[in-house]
């Protein structure tokens, strides 16, 4: 049985880290490169439970891989690496490397905007593409307030590194396993006050929290139930947040989703079920868009493989 998300912790050393951040600035991004690659196979060849779900992954998103294994095992390893370009990305984000001019999209028009409105949002994120280029940039912005309901407890070393190169103060950080009513009057008080208040939205309940069984990528995955359970208790927007790289620069998406304002008690329930199913299909449109952005290292599907589908032997 494949062990719970929350309780694999990250891998590497803040040292190494540190080390390829130094050769990213230093030397650029060509030499970034070069360094990455050996670290990254070294990932790919002795980790073999990542390796697994990233062909379990790429093979929801794309069923013809199954007829084409060496195919498959080559983009297994692009995924490894582009997980690791995305690890250093975030860094460089936090770190004030990544400009407001390398941000494409409407986006980042519709954010602004939506910090003018005055009015909160609860954002949907997800760990396809890399959503910490946006934290970035709203960190920039004076008018607006942010709070982030995240696990960490899995990657105090990753934070660590984060807080030591980061030129703007992070947006504080509630632990989503620990929240107490205390944080669900910070969480109204942040949206009452236009702020944002983000989470992601495509992983497992922790600490026993209540899941709902989906469609995602024509597969039953089961999500979480906090996100939309959280959106009905807040009563606010709800838009959607994703960012993914194009070359250089990174493509932003921020639209809205849904609004609880004006949910009836009764219809909660209901409400989340379909909410939970509809972002389940946007987050699988965009997955299949990008296969190789998709950084969520963790076996959403039941450990059964389609006949044929040569998952079993991956």
């Amino acid at each position: 049985m494949s062990m719970h998300w929350a309780r694999i912790s990250e891998r590497g050393s803040v040292t190494g880290m540190r080390l390829m951040l130094a050769i990213r600035r230093g030397l650029g991004p060509w030499a970034f490169t070069a360094a990455l690659h050996p670290v990254m196979l070294w990932y790919f060849c002795f980790q073999p439970d990542a390796r697994r779900i990233s062909r379990q992954f790429l093979l929801r998103a794309d069923p013809s891989l199954a007829r084409h294994p060496l195919k498959l095992r080559w983009l297994s390893y692009r995924h490894f690496a582009s997980f690791g370009n995305s690890m250093m990305d975030r860094l460089l984000a936090w770190s004030g490397r990544i400009t407001r001019d390398e941000l494409t999209g409407d986006g980042v028009q519709h954010i602004e905007d939506a910090i003018e409105s005055g009015r909160g949002s609860l954002v949907l994120v997800s760990h396809h593409g890399n959503f910490s280029v946006i934290d970035a940039l709203a960190s920039q912005q004076p008018k607006l307030e942010i709070l982030v309901l995240q696990h960490t407890k899995n990657a105090a070393k990753f934070n660590r590194v984060i807080a030591q190169v980061a030129r703007h103060p992070r947006p504080p950080i509630l632990e989503v396993s620990e929240l107490t009513p205390a944080d669900a009057q910070r969480m109204a008080r942040c949206i009452e006050s236009g702020g944002f208040v983000v989470i992601a939205a495509d992983r497992l309940a922790v600490s026993g929290g209540r899941s709902q069984e989906v469609s995602f990528l024509g597969w039953p995955a089961p999500f979480s139930e906090g996100p939309f359970r959280i959106a009905t208790l807040l009563r606010c927007p709800i838009h959607t947040l994703d960012c993914v790289k194009r070359g250089r620069t990174f493509q932003v998406d921020f639209e809205p989703f849904d609004d609880t304002s004006a949910l009836a008690r009764h219809r909660r329930d209901a409400w989340i079920k379909e909410a939970m199913q509809r972002y389940a299909d946007h987050l699988g449109a965009r997955a299949r868009r990008d296969p190789l952005q998709w950084y969520n290292f963790f076996p959403f599907w039941r450990e059964t493989a389609a006949p044929g589908s040569g998952e079993e032997s991956q």
